[in-house]
């Protein structure tokens, strides 16, 4: 007793009652995931119980961070004065604050775990960068005046309860002196200087699930752990090679498919990729259609029974339809990364979004050389996730919401605005999908009647929350939920198609519509493999019959595919490859998150690289969607490294820069 009164003198009795809110608070959102993901959560006895300590542990070193402010001003706030107006002033404002910050953090947590499955991390870091378009849908998706009251009303309850019990007055009236107040002050200083030094968020994480490891970690520290972590080094975290080997190693794989290295010497991927065939090249418009949160599980040709894809359903039996096709992130930018760069991810944040990631060889340098105009189309304002500066700064016209954001001066490209007419609807993250199309087929009549083939990359933002999109389009009411989205994406694709077939210069358009992730990526392991599988399909190919691919393979290698299909002869910095000419032992997918590096292969075998320099094999059930450890195999893990070690080692040392290939921009 004489103990606990020396860490709890009554001048701290305030301080503690907040701490102790905050556990007993955090530890209520523990419970309330535990319950939510209940048929996915390691629930016996001893992981449960270890989930709850863990969670136990870092809400003590949370809560010692905003601790120590107050427990500093009471340590030397003169002991006269104690109870003051001043002194009732800053204690009342200081308490009422942080439970305001510690009410909304979870409420946010809650919204959070329900879009992702996680405790905040660097998605959430990003957010605070845009914040319009993620006001204005937390405005669109929830009750926010119900949600801001709900606060205010706990604050006030909470502000009751703790006066109802005299804790401001122990706080207030008491002889406490400086010496027994040292001893709280520095048990504070000493438990975040722990944690700031030696506690890592990851360090949660200490079970095979997870959910688990998600759970125990706390919503804030995780949130400021992010902030200060949302780019990792490849050398330092993951497992590496001699860079030689690791360069040996890919282009070797690039010589057995027929490439020709055009700089064997160095360590560099590019190659000269031929037309063996020798048949003329093709050159038709190309427009693709990257749909936002498209998972393969949402089409009826994947065996969903809600009839919400019947467009895309019917594509599926008269185009080249890509059925074992995987997204190589979780989020948009990750899937543009993919797809442009054709790139096996790299850990942290996504190329799109990093610095010095301009003036790079992407598939709009190969179009470039065969001669054609370069757009990107975007419904909301391109500044969001740095788009703008990423397509813009690679070769790309703009044509996006523009909402006043402006471009680096540096960046060089034509930006046209969607205007206020040519919009119907409108909703956080930007008009209805089939306002952009009209848009995309009003820019190719113009690049038509210029005499110039075109390539547009189109994103797509209606199959997003808050799932709102134009009224009496479908049957399904505006802002019901995800499948409601989906049946309207589907729905403006169908639309675009009937009207893009009615113009002279379709019959010489290839249309390529591919999702740049899944709506989910979440599970309770490392990596859920089925929540990576996408859909994605080629129409109008010149020469070439409807067919369904079951290869495996993901997002880097569609346009190399259709470069092939196009009989086009060039010069190559990308990964992927002809997903029609794969053998089956050449069968493959690149699958991640920030953190998590995966390889998947044909044979449903799955690597994955960690950022503590482990890694881990498995055997993928793909009816269960469990991944079963198997001992791991040198060569497997040899070609998993040498992947994604080349690829952030490009990045990293200008390997994708134009000017190291000696090419202009």
């Amino acid at each position: 007793m004489a103990l606990l009164s020396s860490f709890s003198p009554k001048r701290f009795r305030l301080l503690w009652y907040f701490v102790g809110t905050f556990i007993v608070l955090s530890t209520i959102i523990r419970l309330v995931f535990i319950f939510w993901m209940l048929g996915e959560v390691d629930t016996s006895f001893f992981k449960i119980g270890n989930t709850l300590l863990i969670g136990f542990l870092f809400d003590v070193g949370t809560v010692s961070y905003f601790a120590i402010p107050y427990a500093l001003y009471l340590l030397v706030f003169p002991k006269k004065w104690y109870g003051s107006l001043f002194d009732r002033i800053v204690t009342w404002f200081g308490y009422t604050l942080g439970l305001v910050i510690f009410l909304f953090s979870f409420f946010a947590e809650i919204t959070f775990w329900e879009e992702f499955k996680n405790r905040f991390n660097f998605i959430a870091v990003d957010y605070l960068i845009y914040t319009y378009e993620v006001v204005k849908n937390i405005n669109e998706s929830y009750p926010i005046p119900l949600l801001v009251s709900g606060i205010l009303v706990l604050t006030a309850l909470l502000l009751f309860i703790t006066k109802r019990k005299g804790v401001f007055q122990k706080t207030f009236h008491n002889d406490t002196t400086f010496k027994q107040k040292l001893l709280p002050t520095t048990f504070f200083i000493i438990i975040a200087v722990i944690f700031a030094l030696f506690v890592k968020n990851k360090d949660a994480e200490q079970f095979e699930n997870r959910y688990n490891n998600e759970i125990a970690k706390t919503g804030i520290y995780s949130f400021f752990a992010a902030f200060q972590n949302n780019e990792l080094s490849f050398t330092d975290f993951y497992k590496t090679i001699p860079v030689k080997e690791a360069f040996a190693e890919v282009n070797n794989e690039f010589r057995i498919r027929g490439d020709s290295l055009l700089f064997p010497e160095k360590e560099l991927i590019y190659r000269n990729i031929g037309n063996i065939d020798s048949l003329p090249e093709a050159k038709p418009n190309v427009i693709f259609i990257c749909v936002e949160s498209l998972s393969a599980k949402f089409l009826g040709s994947f065996g969903n029974t809600e009839n919400i894809t019947p467009t895309l359903d019917s594509l599926a039996d008269n185009s080249l339809f890509f059925n074992n096709l995987f997204a190589n992130g979780t989020r948009t930018v990750r899937g543009m990364e993919a797809i442009t760069l054709s790139i096996p991810p790299t850990p942290g944040r996504s190329i799109v979004k990093r610095e010095n990631n301009q003036h790079l060889f992407t598939i709009g340098e190969v179009f470039k050389q065969k001669g054609y105009e370069r757009n990107f189309f975007y419904g909301g304002d391109g500044y969001f996730d740095n788009m703008n500066s990423f397509f813009g700064g690679n070769g790309f016209n703009i044509v996006d919401r523009g909402r006043g954001f402006l471009m680096d001066k540096s960046i060089t490209t034509t930006r046209t605005n969607v205007e206020d007419e040519e919009v119907t609807f409108e909703n956080a993250w930007g008009i209805a999908d089939g306002d952009i199309y009209n848009k995309v087929i009003k820019i190719a009549d113009e690049a038509h009647n210029n005499g110039k083939p075109f390539f547009d990359f189109v994103m797509t933002t209606s199959n997003h929350r808050p799932y709102t999109y134009p009224e009496g389009k479908i049957d399904i009411p505006s802002g019901s939920g995800r499948s409601g989205a989906v049946k309207y994406t589907d729905y403006a694709i169908g639309e675009f198609l009937r009207k893009a077939q009615q113009k002279d210069w379709y019959k010489n358009t290839v249309i390529i519509i591919m999702a740049d992730h899944c709506a989910s990526s979440a599970g309770r392991q490392e990596l859920d493999v089925k929540n990576y599988h996408i859909p994605a399909l080629m129409l109008n190919l010149p020469n070439t019959a409807p067919q369904k691919v079951d290869k495996m393979a993901s997002q880097i290698d569609i346009f190399p595919t259709l470069f092939s299909i196009l009989n086009w002869n060039f010069n190559s910095n990308l990964y992927g490859t002809d997903i029609l000419k794969m053998k089956p032992e050449e069968e493959r997918a690149f699958v991640g998150t920030y953190r998590k590096l995966g390889l998947l292969k044909g044979n449903n075998e799955v690597m994955v690289l960690g950022d503590q320099k482990v890694s881990n094999s498995y055997q993928w059930n793909r009816e269960t969607n469990e991944l079963v450890p198997i001992k791991e195999n040198d060569n497997f893990l040899k070609e998993i490294i040498s992947n994604f070690q080349t690829a952030d080692y490009l990045f990293s040392n200008g390997g994708l820069k134009l000017n190291s290939l000696g090419l202009e921009d």
